[in-house]
């Protein structure tokens, strides 16, 4: 299959001698792709501005030896430019890609692409506070990933809330009889809206008091830092005040 296509969204792009850019993408079928896209920092070049990060296009590849060449690109989702324009949604879609990347092999995963499209859809177009989009988006992608945090249930007996200590690396709210010494407690409205975040009920995560949805954040921050072994660089340029969704 020499030449084929498919729809993508743009993680990572690299410089490639004068003129090529190397392009990172999580496709729909066929996975994390890495392609040459060859012209594309010349001026004349039709299709350069379709593939950079956050943008989503019809993609038409030729497979190569070690990189795929790309020969077409048509815009599916033009996210780039509206994100590009906030500091607080660049910095969001920039964590999210970042995960992405981490979090998907090269086989991908359709959930995974479908998750990634629909959160950078949303941070374009201002849906929600775009820090609040990206702990939704985290908290969802490593629970595709297997990593299903529990906000609810003790994390290792299953013994029913109520339950206030929480340990990363026990996978969410534990009983007290198995917490460590010294876990961390947090408060039911916390808890209510990691939950919510994970559920994407947004009308009770946008109700929580600050306190609460700044909790939730750094908690949100810990967990992904935890399983992504290598971390996200790109966590700590995320606007803080945004991330936590505080409006003044």
């Amino acid at each position: 299959m020499p030449l084929y296509r498919d729809e993508a969204v743009v993680l990572r792009t690299h410089k490639l001698g004068e003129a090529d850019r190397i392009v990172t993408m999580l496709s729909r079928q066929h996975g994390k792709i890495r392609a040459v896209a060859k012209g594309v920092r010349r001026t004349a070049s039709k299709f350069g501005s379709r593939l950079e990060p956050f943008m989503v296009a019809d993609v038409q590849l030729y497979e190569g030896r070690s990189l795929d060449i790309i020969t077409q690109a048509e815009s599916v989702g033009a996210y780039g430019a509206e994100i590009a324009s906030d500091y607080s949604s660049y910095t969001a879609a920039t964590a999210m890609v970042e995960t992405a990347d981490k979090i998907t092999d090269d086989s991908g995963s359709l959930q995974q692409y479908l998750l990634l499209v629909g959160g950078l859809r949303s941070l374009s177009r201002h849906e929600h506070a775009s820090g609040l989009i990206l702990d939704s988006y985290l908290l969802r992608s490593l629970s595709i990933a297997g990593w299903d945090p529990s906000f609810v249930d003790c994390a290792v007996t299953g013994v029913p809330c109520p339950h206030s200590a929480f340990v990363v690396q026990l996978g969410g709210v534990v009983a007290d009889a198995v917490a460590p010494p010294g876990s961390p407690r947090l408060d039911a409205g916390t808890l209510d809206v990691l939950a919510a975040l994970l559920a994407g009920d947004w009308s009770t995560v946008e109700a929580a008091a600050d306190r609460e949805r700044g909790q939730a954040s750094g908690v949100v921050a810990a967990y992904t830092q935890f399983h992504l072994e290598r971390g996200l660089r790109s966590l700590q340029h995320v606007d803080r005040t945004a991330r936590a969704g505080v409006t003044g």
